[in-house]
């Protein structure tokens, strides 16, 4: 069930627009090219955070189960 939750999030998110209100601006005034390759960029910053925060879970939850044994 993980996997697969994992796995549609992983998809899903290619077509999520994320934008502030001052990029979306600066994007409508421009070209469609340019709008696709802020959402890609801000898309790739997003990802980070989140990759720390679940490796930093991960070895937390490993270290636990450790001390249990």
């Amino acid at each position: 069930m993980k996997k697969t939750l994992s796995i549609v999030f992983l998809f899903t998110s290619y077509f999520l627009n994320a934008q502030c209100a001052m990029c979306k601006a600066v994007v409508e005034s421009g070209n469609a090219s340019e709008a696709e390759g802020l959402n890609s960029g801000i898309l790739y910053l997003m990802i980070f955070p989140y990759l720390l925060v679940g490796a930093l879970l991960y070895f937390i939850i490993k270290n636990k189960r450790k001390n249990k044994i």
